[in-house]
C-alpha cells in the first residue's frame, strides 16, 4: 500500500529581473524543501516572469475526495493586490488548493529586522525608517504600518515608514524628515524587502546613514513559510 501523498507547497514570490533577487527566492525555496523533505515545493510568481502562479496551481493533480492537493504560500511581506487578487484568482476554481496570508506582519520578521540593524551597526533605540516596497493597496499599507509599530516597540526608538515605490513618503523623504524631526540624529533604513533588486537600490540611494540588506534568505523566513503551510493543512 502506497503512502498518502503530501499536499504540494507552491511558494509564490513577486518576481524580479535581478539575478541576485532570483537566487534569493530560490535559496528560500531550497531551505523550505529541506525542512519539508516529504513535500513537493514548487516555485511560482505573480509578475515579471514565470512560472505563473495560476499555471502552477492548474497543473497540480486533483486531490481525491475532500483531501488537499496543494497550499499556496505567498513569499510576500504584505497582503495587497497580489495576495487578494492574483493568488485568490489562481485558487478560485480549485477547492482542493488552499492559500495562506502573506509572510507579514509577523514578530519573527521583527526579529530579522532587529538582527539586520544591529549587524549593520545601528545603535539600539536609534532612529529607523522601515522601508517596504510599497503598494497602492490600503491593506498592504496597513500591514507595513503594523510592522513599523512592532519594530518600534522592540527597537525602543522612533520608527518612521518610507516606501521604495508607490505611496508617500518615499524612503528618501522619510529619511530627510526623520533627520530633521529627530534633531539630526543618525538615521538607519531597515530594508523590509525580501531580496536584492531595483527597490533595494532605491534604499541605498536614500542618503541614510546606514541601510540594511534585505531580509531573505533568513531561517526565520523559512520558519514562517513552514508554519503557514502547516496551519493551512490544520485548518
Amino acid at each position: 500500500m502506497t503512502e498518502p501523498r503530501h499536499p504540494a507547497l507552491v511558494l509564490c514570490a513577486h518576481g524580479t529581473r535581478d539575478p541576485l533577487g532570483r537566487d534569493t527566492v530560490r535559496a528560500v525555496l531550497t531551505a523550505v524543501a529541506h525542512r519539508l523533505p516529504d513535500v513537493e515545493v514548487l516555485e511560482a510568481y505573480v509578475d515579471v516572469h514565470g512560472p505563473d502562479v495560476a499555471e502552477v496551481v492548474a497543473a497540480l493533480p486533483a486531490a481525491p475526495d475532500d483531501s488537499v492537493a496543494g497550499v499556496v504560500v505567498p513569499l510576500l511581506l504584505a497582503a495587497g493586490y497580489h495576495v487578494h487578487v492574483d493568488i485568490a484568482r489562481a485558487v478560485a476554481d480549485r477547492p482542493d488548493v488552499r492559500s495562506t496570508g502573506a509572510l507579514g506582519p509577523d514578530d519573527l520578521l521583527v526579529d530579522v529586522l532587529v538582527e539586520r540593524l544591529e549587524a549593520a551597526g545601528a545603535e539600539r533605540g536609534g532612529v529607523v525608517v522601515l522601508a517596504p516596497a510599497g503598494s497602492s493597496d490600503a491593506r498592504a499599507q496597513a500591514d507595513s504600518a503594523d510592522m513599523a509599530a512592532r519594530l518600534e516597540q522592540r527597537w525602543g526608538g522612533t520608527v518612521h515608514l518610507g516606501f521604495a515605490a508607490g505611496p508617500v513618503p518615499t524612503v528618501a523623504d522619510a529619511v530627510a524628515s526623520a533627520r530633521s524631526v529627530d534633531g539630526g540624529e543618525p538615521v538607519a533604513v531597515a530594508s523590509y524587502l525580501l531580496a536584492p533588486g531595483f527597490f533595494q537600490q532605491r534604499l541605498e540611494e536614500s542618503r541614510a546613514d546606514l541601510v540594511t540588506g534585505p531580509i531573505g534568505p533568513h531561517p526565520k523566513v523559512v520558519d514562517i513559510v513552514v508554519a503557514r503551510y502547516r496551519a493551512a493543512l490544520g485548518a
